[in-house]
C-alpha cells in the first residue's frame, strides 16, 4: 500500500517526467494521428523493460509490467490526445502547431502514467500485472471503444480498470469520485429543416425554414422541464443554427444543432422519442420537411461502487483532502466504455491555483505540473492496494 513516502520516492522523477510534459503539450497531436506521442510513450515504456504492443485501437499504446506470481491485474488508462482549439497561454512551450493544443490536461495525464510506469518498474511493491494503457481519440472519437473492438481486453484481461482526470473546480492536490454516475452520457442532434425558399416580399407562397427552426428551438427547451421528471437530471442545449446569405431571402433549409446530457438511459430515450415527436409536429404545423439525426457517442460513466471505495482508501495516502464527489459532472467521457467492460473507477484530480484557473477546454488553459507527484502517487497506490495479498482481485 502507498504511503506518504512515495511523494518523497517520486521527486526524482519529476524534473524529467516535467520536460516530458511540456514537449508533448508543444507537439499536441489531434485524435486518431497521435503518432508521435504514442512512439514517444511506447520508447518510454520499452526502456523500463515493459512488454509494449502499439497501434491498437488506431494508435493506442499498451505496456504491460508483471512482478511476482499472482493472476490479479489490474489497468491504468490515460487519455493522449489534444483539441482543435487556438492556444492562448503565452507559455515558452505553447503549441507549435496553429489550432491545436492540449486544452484538457491529456499531455499531464500521459506523463503522470508514463511516470507510475517508472516508478514501479523500479520499486515493484506489488504482486501480479499491471496493464498501463495509453488511449487515443477520446475527445468525441472514441477510442476506448475502438481500443476495446480491436481486443484490448481479450489482448490484456484484467480485472479492474481506472483512469483519473484533472479537475480545475477542485484546489490542487485534492482527489474526489463516487459510487455510480460520475460523468454524464453524450448525445448528439442534428436537425434539418427544409422549406422551399423564396423571396423574402413574399413569405405566402415560400414555407418558412427559419421561422420552423424558431419555433422548434424554443419547444426543444421545454423537453426537459416538462417531459422529465424533476428527479432525473438532464441538459438540452442548442449550440448552432444556421440558414441564409441573404437579407431579403428565405432560405430553403435550416439546421439546428444540439447535445443532450444525462446519467440514465432511460432517460435518454425518453428525451429522443420526446425530441422526435416535437420535430414532427412543428413539420406539420409548418408545412416544412424536418429530418433528425441522434446520435448517442458516450454512455455515461458509472463507477462500480467497490472501486470508487478503493480509488477513494488509495487517495487518503497521497491527496491533500480525498473524498466522495457531491455530484457528477454533465461533462463526457469515454472512458465510460471500459467501465461498460470492467468494473473500475474514474478519478478526479484537483488543480486549481487560483480563483482566475482557466477551465478546461478553454484556450488559456494549462495542465497544473504541481500535481503531477499526486497523479503518479495515485496511479502507485491504485496498483500497490489492489495487487496486494489482501486485495483479492
Amino acid at each position: 500500500m502507498s504511503s506518504p513516502k512515495t511523494l518523497s520516492e517520486i521527486e526524482d522523477l519529476l524534473p524529467a517526467l516535467t520536460a516530458l510534459r511540456h514537449d508533448l503539450h508543444e507537439h499536441p497531436e489531434l485524435g486518431r494521428a497521435e503518432f508521435r506521442t504514442a512512439a514517444l510513450v511506447a520508447a518510454s515504456l520499452r526502456d523500463l523493460g515493459l512488454d509494449v504492443a502499439s497501434g491498437i485501437g488506431g494508435t493506442g499504446v499498451v505496456g504491460v509490467l508483471k512482478n511476482g506470481a499472482s493472476g490479479r491485474s489490474i489497468a491504468l488508462r490515460a487519455d493522449m490526445d489534444a483539441l482543435p482549439i487556438q492556444e492562448a497561454t503565452g507559455l515558452p512551450y505553447a503549441s507549435a502547431t496553429p489550432g491545436i493544443f492540449h486544452g484538457c490536461g491529456h499531455d499531464g495525464h500521459t506523463t503522470m502514467l508514463v511516470g507510475a510506469a517508472r516508478h514501479l518498474a523500479r520499486t515493484r511493491r506489488f504482486d501480479g500485472t499491471v496493464v498501463f494503457v495509453f488511449q487515443p481519440a477520446e475527445e468525441g472519437l472514441a477510442g476506448a471503444r475502438a481500443m476495446i473492438e480491436d481486443g484490448l481486453f481479450e489482448r490484456f484481461p484484467v480485472g479492474e480498470v481506472y483512469a483519473l482526470h484533472n479537475w480545475p473546480d477542485l484546489a490542487e492536490g485534492e482527489i474526489e469520485t463516487r459510487p455510480g454516475p460520475i460523468m454524464a452520457a453524450a448525445d448528439r442532434f442534428d436537425i434539418t429543416i427544409t422549406g422551399r425558399g423564396g423571396h423574402a416580399a413574399q413569405p405566402q407562397g415560400t414555407p418558412d425554414a427559419i421561422l420552423a427552426a424558431s419555433e422548434l428551438i424554443g419547444q426543444l427547451n421545454t423537453i426537459v422541464s416538462r417531459r422529465i421528471a424533476p428527479t432525473d437530471a438532464a441538459v438540452l442545449s442548442v449550440t448552432r443554427i444556421e440558414g441564409g446569405k441573404a437579407h431579403n431571402v428565405l432560405p430553403a433549409s435550416v439546421e439546428v444543432t444540439g447535445t443532450v446530457r444525462c446519467f440514465d438511459a432511460a432517460v435518454q430515450d425518453r428525451i429522443e422519442a420526446a425530441l422526435r415527436k416535437v420535430a414532427a409536429g412543428v413539420a406539420l404545423g409548418s408545412e416544412t420537411r424536418i429530418e433528425v439525426a441522434y446520435d448517442r457517442y458516450y454512455p455515461a460513466t458509472i463507477n462500480d461502487a467497490g472501486a470508487a471505495a478503493h480509488a477513494l482508501a488509495a487517495a487518503e495516502n497521497v491527496a491533500t483532502r480525498a473524498a466522495m464527489a457531491p455530484h457528477p459532472s454533465f461533462a463526457s467521457e469515454d472512458f465510460a466504455f471500459m467501465l461498460k467492460q470492467r468494473p473500475g473507477a474514474y478519478i478526479w484530480l484537483g488543480q486549481r491555483r487560483s480563483a482566475s484557473e482557466a477551465p478546461l477546454h478553454h484556450p488559456a488553459y494549462d495542465f497544473n505540473d504541481g500535481v503531477m507527484a499526486r497523479g503518479i502517487a495515485l496511479h502507485t497506490a491504485l496498483a500497490e492496494s489492489r495487487l496486494s495479498a489482501q486485495a483479492g482481485v
